[in-house]
Formats: C-alpha cells, structure tokens, sequence
C-alpha cells in the first residue's frame, strides 16, 4: 500500500519512515527517509531538497529526540541533497562514503565517451567518510557499513542486524540503474553476490515497500542480469552496435524507460567486454561494433 508523503509511519520498534513528495519513474512513490532509534535519532538517506520534506522529517521527531547521524547511500539527487540543510537545522554529522565520484572503478577511469553523470548529486561533501565494514553507533542502535559499489561507486547499504538498509543496490519493485562510468555492472553483480552471503531478514529499500524475501530478490535481480546477459551474447551472432542491441534485447521496454535500458546496456556490454566474452570495433563504445569472438582455430605442429 502507498503511504502517504510527509506523515510518519512507525514501522517497527525504534525505526520510523517518512517517504518525500518525488514520485517518478525512477524513484517509484518517492525517497523513503528513515529514523532509527529513540533519543538520539540517526536519519538515513534524507532525500531531495524540499522544505516540505525537512519540515516532515523534524516533525517526525518525538519531544526531546534529537537528530544526531545523518547517513546517506549515495551522492544521488534524491537522496543527498537535503542531508547539508538538515545538518544546519540539528547540528548533526553527515557521513557517507564519499563524493558522488568517490569510489570510482578503475576499469571506468580510462574509458572515454560514456557519457553517464545522470542524477549526479555533484554539491555533496559529507563530514566524515564511512569505510567498508565500519560500525556507527548511536543511543541503544548500531549500523554496519557494507560497501556495495555498482548503482554508484559509492554506494553503501547498512547492516541494522538481520535487517539492511539497501539504498538503490536493491529494490523491490524494479532494477538498478546501472549507468556508466559512475555505475558498474561488475561490482553490481560482485555486489549482490557479497550480500548473498548473509541471513538477512528483510531489507528497506531507499524506494518502494520493503521486501520480506531478501534472498529470493537477490537471486531474482541475479537471474534477471544474466538473462539480460545471456541476449546480448544471443544477439551478437552477428555483430551490433548500441542501438541495435538495445532495439533486440529491450524491445519489450516502455519508451520512457528506454533511455535507462540502454545506460544498463552499456553497463552490461562494459561487463562482457572485461571479461572477453566479446569484442569491440570502433571506439567511443556508444558508437562501436560488438562481435562475439569465433572458436580459436586448432594449432597445427608440422610432422618431422
């Protein structure tokens, strides 16, 4: 069920939720913004820059709490933003991994003509950088680091026990975005996996409802990317380019997601080049030709 923006839901003891007025194709009903704990409040992911959403945030606060973390996943414009001015109001510290360009692939770093940067919260400086694995601790309440580049270099989620906090990494009601050269199919899909690894009993997602099947997700976005993998290397019995590609394996796509499908494709494509599942010709890669490469032909030894 939609809830509605600006009112708080209590959705289970000492974590609290207010969802910001940014509906879009790309945010679902809007950037959930939650509350953890009692006293001393940690706020994850405060969202866009919207009076009435700082306003709400404040006033989900309970007589005598104050806000003393400010968390944010990633450096996104509908996650980011707010964090500065809600600081100004509470005096809290917003800590994050880094910049939107922190974390960065090095298998990104050298490719040219990717164009990517949609979204980019480029003003965000947080006051102190999280590292992978470290511990934030508050009143009565503890957050695990996980860094979980591939949505964005520096994207983390945040283990609250059995529960974590996903960000963008996972969602329930659709995929990442994975838009080079900020995005990264390869650590997306390490990613994943990595969180596969653990007992988690559901997660909050920075989008949409929480889901209450955290391994059945994982395997499903898993199996959703390799399929989506498995028609690229299908299309390319001959070779392609960009546009072609993404006329074939996305041809079921909503013309309003199609400028997001072909982002991801290229994200993917990026991925299959890395591992030389296939070849490029021509450069930029917006422009090239991908081919699949042929059988290596048997080596002969001459009779002496």
């Amino acid at each position: 069920m939609k809830p509605e923006p600006g009112v708080m839901q209590q959705i289970e003891p000492g974590l609290r939720k207010v969802l910001a007025p940014n509906p879009s194709p790309m945010t679902h009903w809007g950037t959930n913004t939650f509350l953890l704990g009692e006293g001393e409040v940690a706020v994850i992911d405060p969202g866009p820059a919207l009076p009435a959403h700082l306003a709400a945030i404040l006033a989900a606060l309970r007589p005598g709490e104050r806000i003393s973390h400010i968390i944010v996943t990633h450096a996104h414009l509908d996650h980011s933003p707010l964090a500065r001015p809600l600081a100004e109001a509470t005096g809290a510290e917003v800590l994050a991994f880094g910049d939107a360009h922190a974390g960065l692939s090095p298998r990104m770093a050298g490719v040219q003509g990717l164009g990517g940067g949609e979204g980019l919260d480029l003003a965000f400086t947080p006051d102190r950088c999280l590292q992978d694995g470290e511990v934030v601790t508050g009143h009565r309440w503890a957050l695990e680091v996980l860094h979980t580049p591939g949505h964005l270099g520096s994207h983390i989620c945040l283990g609250w026990g059995a529960r974590l906090f996903t960000g963008d990494h996972v969602m329930g009601w659709a995929p990442s975005l994975v838009s080079p050269p900020e995005g990264d199919m390869t650590d997306y899909m390490a990613s994943l996996a990595q969180l596969s690894r653990r007992p988690w009993q559901r997660f909050y997602p920075a989008h949409g409802a929480a889901i209450e099947t955290p391994a059945a997700r994982l395997q499903e976005l898993i199996t959703h990317r390799r399929h989506r993998e498995a028609l690229i290397l299908q299309a390319l019995t001959r070779p392609r380019d960009l546009e072609g590609l993404l006329a074939e394996v996305y041809h079921d796509t909503a013309p309003a997601l199609l400028p997001a499908a072909r982002r991801n494709l290229l994200a993917h494509l990026l991925d299959l080049l890395h591992r030389n599942e296939i070849t490029q010709e021509n450069k930029p890669l917006t422009q090239a030709l991908f081919h699949r490469p042929g059988p290596t032909p048997p080596q002969h030894t001459k009779k002496k």
